[in-house]
């Protein structure tokens, strides 16, 4: 029988519905979506028939099927992701005959085919045929209920029975539309049972052969057929992304990683484990993060250093202005490295006030040896897995800073920069400074152990840069192993050349200033240097210098000006009033007060060591935070001052008489030290005399009971600032001779170095009137 009727079309992707089917649909189209609704609004009515090409999005009359099925939507819903899902009911097959667009959906006019539902002896044959075969292959394929079966067996009509089998067989969509295009019943009948047969055939065979592999296979030759079926069925599917795949291109990079031959052992044992785990399990995940840390880390792969000496000195001059301290080391490595081709990389620590350079000229070295370079932050690390990393049966566990340091590096001899060693400390969870023994001891870091590595890693051809601004908090052994360069700071006409040649030019590219708009003359940065900044370094010289190009850019835009040129006139229009006293020394020999020279993590330093005397009991009084040591050293001056009242012309009762206040000025800083020895007394003696202390004069030195002068540290920055603070003479210890070289030949020119061993000396040249 056939009908003509025009309905909606419903196209569908990968899914086909027989007749007399009930079937769940998920509808998200929206040329679908319209298609369903006009279909509800009218009599229930759709046509659906599937894609040829399930990638075509919105299909047209070439890219379906012309023969379909009609059905009636039996009940429709919308699921909160914006698809409506249907129940539909075949009724019958259909053809189109003709494709009508409309303006939001597609209907289309079909014929309509009904089956002949009459029997004869042939089809009452074919049907009891094609039940048998589908109850044989329910019972060797075991895939198909034995309630589908009872269901398929209470069925009448021919057509029915095989278009519900057809559904229950598993048949690529090529083949089920087949069967639904087969519009005579006894033909599609026939099909089923050839369909059947074939299926229980290949079923059968595959017993067969399973049951005879299995008697015959040894387990490797099982594991392998069980790979190789693996495989086949892969290819088959177009299954790339499958384990199997995966495990031979993780086999391959391992093979060509170039480990040592103990870790390619191991890492191709965690990839067989992986390989047997199934990819649900949790523990697969870690073994495939184990494995991919081992491929990922640089166990051959090396730079070729660049042993120029002549172009190593040429870069590292060119981005850095003296330190030649530094450089000379470097240069000393590359030469030594040149004789021999092989040197364990140094562990050098740049030590020095914040502002100094210490990172940028790691990079510069690493720059010079043609080297990569990394650098990871030690600052506030308190946790020893933060250096050595988790061991992997925690959730989560990772490598430490050094092994994710190599990671980044990408090869095994970078120069690696450990950044702010000094600001470590220590918790419960382990000292982190002791993990880093390892890594820096020479003859220890050819087999670093990281927890979550575990095997050996080689550290001895990395060079690694340590830097820190307090020497005194890094723990003695861990110091022992690295070698020590000081960076004082820099003397103001360093200062100067580093922001000509380095600085402003940087600033001025920064903020997009053309060459010759903003030029700087060399009396307003002595005057930027002078009065706008007080610092070791030039990390404050560079922020004044960017201060200085804003507003320069500001003018330039704002008031159109073709270029601005800044004099120390015109410094206090971009830069404001002078922040600081360029010279801080005394303006007058004062009774009382002297000045002495301190050392702190941001450089050298000046203070004033003010004494004042009121008739009382003898208190002694000390005030402006000072630290235990440094209080002592008032107190041995004190006791020293009493010892020799008599030669010093002093009331030998003056203690029982007066009150002694000892203050040191800006209150709000700890100041501790045994240094400040002599600048006590020298202010005490003074002001028990009467007799004034020179203002030109800065001092230092630690001070026994007997008058001594003890040797001290920090020399280099307790002479920069002396020199900064417009001083002229200074009083060393005697035994600090040797430390004279390393002060910078402009301020040796400008100060005059007085070597003392005793007080008495100190009083010669540090008070008035005194031979």
């Amino acid at each position: 029988m056939e009908n003509e009727i025009i309905v909606p079309l419903l196209p569908l992707r990968g899914l086909l519905v027989y007749p007399t089917m009930v079937l769940h649909l998920d509808v998200g189209r929206d040329k679908s979506v319209q298609a369903l609704e006009k279909a509800m609004i009218e009599d229930h009515i759709i046509f659906l028939t599937t894609q040829t090409d399930l990638s075509v999005d919105d299909p047209g009359e070439d890219d379906i099927y012309p023969i379909g099925t009609l059905t009636k939507v039996k009940q429709m819903l919308k699921l909160p992701n914006g698809t409506i899902r249907v129940l539909v009911e075949g009724l019958s097959r259909a053809e189109i005959t003709e494709f009508q667009e409309q303006e939001k959906y597609v209907s289309v006019k079909v014929k309509t085919f009904e089956d002949d539902p009459s029997k004869d002896v042939e089809s009452e044959a074919l049907m009891r045929t094609m039940l048998e075969y589908f109850e044989q292959y329910i019972k060797i394929s075991k895939k198909v209920s034995t309630e589908t079966y009872s269901s398929v067996t209470d069925i009448e009509e021919p057509g029915r029975m095989a278009d519900i089998i057809a559904s229950h067989l598993p048949l690529k969509l090529k083949e089920k539309q087949e069967i639904l295009e087969t519009l005579d019943v006894k033909e599609r009948v026939n099909k089923i049972i050839s369909i059947i047969n074939n299926e229980k055939e290949v079923l059968t065979l595959e017993k067969k052969i399973g049951q005879r592999v299995k008697r015959s296979m040894e387990r490797t030759q099982k594991e392998y057929y069980l790979r190789e079926q693996m495989k086949a069925i892969q290819k088959e599917l177009g299954d790339k992304e499958g384990k199997t795949g995966e495990v031979t291109t993780l086999k391959e990079k391992i093979e060509a990683a170039g480990m040592p031959e103990n870790v390619e052992k191991i890492a191709l044992k965690e990839l067989d484990r992986y390989e047997k785990i199934p990819q649900t399990s949790a523990e697969s995940a870690v073994i495939r993060n184990y494995i991919e840390w081992l491929l990922v880390l640089p166990w051959s792969n090396m730079t070729e250093d660049q042993l120029d000496i002549g172009h190593a000195e040429e870069v590292l001059e060119k981005d850095h202005y003296g330190l030649e301290k530094v450089k000379e080391r470097v240069l000393e490595y590359l030469a030594v490295q040149q004789l021999t081709q092989s040197l364990k990389g140094p562990i050098l620590c740049l030590a020095g006030p914040p502002g100094v350079g210490k990172t940028s000229l790691a990079k510069s070295i690493a720059k010079s040896l043609g080297r990569n370079f990394v650098r990871i932050s030690l600052g506030g690390v308190r946790d020893e897995s933060e250096i050595r990393g988790h061991r992997r049966t925690y959730v989560g566990a990772m490598p430490g800073r050094i092994i994710q340091g190599m990671k980044k590096a990408n090869t095994i001899n970078p120069v690696f920069l450990l950044d702010e060693i000094d600001k470590m400390s220590n918790d419960f969870r382990g000292d982190p400074s002791a993990a880093l023994l390892e890594v820096l001891d020479p003859e220890q870091n050819n087999s670093f152990s990281d927890h979550f590595i575990e095997e050996p890693y080689d550290l001895s051809k990395v060079m690694f840069i340590a830097t820190a601004n307090n020497l005194g908090t890094i723990p003695g052994p861990l110091l022992d192993r690295m070698e020590i360069i000081t960076i004082a700071g820099y003397t103001e006409l360093e200062k100067i050349h580093i922001a000509k040649d380095h600085l402003l030019q940087k600033q001025i590219g920064e903020h997009g200033l053309e060459e010759g708009k903003l030029q700087m003359q060399d009396d307003a940065i002595q005057a930027l240097i002078r009065y706008y900044t007080r610092e070791a370094g030039v990390r404050g010289l560079e922020r004044q210098l960017a201060t200085i190009c804003r507003k320069a850019a500001k003018i330039i835009v704002s008031e159109d000006r073709k270029s601005i040129v800044i004099t120390d006139k015109n410094l206090e229009e971009f830069l404001g009033k002078r922040k600081f006293r360029y010279g801080q020394a005394e303006v007058e020999d004062q009774i009382g007060v002297s000045t002495g020279l301190a050392y702190t993590a941001f450089g050298g330093d000046t203070l004033s060591i003010e004494v004042a005397l009121a008739p009382g009991k003898g208190k002694l009084v000390l005030t402006g935070k000072l630290g235990d040591v440094m209080k002592e050293s008032a107190q041995a001056a004190f006791s020293y001052i009493r010892s020799k009242a008599d030669e010093l012309k002093i009331d030998p009762d003056f203690h029982e008489k007066n009150d002694i206040h000892i203050h040191v000025p800006e209150g709000a800083v700890p100041k501790d030290g045994p240094s400040a020895g002599i600048t006590i007394a020298t202010a005490l003696i003074s002001a028990l005399t009467g007799r004034p202390v020179r203002k030109e004069v800065g001092m230092t030195g630690e001070i026994t009971l007997r008058g001594r002068v003890l040797p001290i540290g920090g020399l280099k920055e307790k002479s920069l600032s002396a020199h900064r603070a417009g001083l002229t003479k200074v009083i060393v210890p005697k035994d600090n001779e040797k430390d004279l070289d390393d002060i910078p030949e402009s301020v040796r020119n400008d100060l005059e170095f007085v070597l003392v061993s005793h007080l008495d000396e100190v009083l010669v040249h540090a008070l008035v009137g005194v031979k």
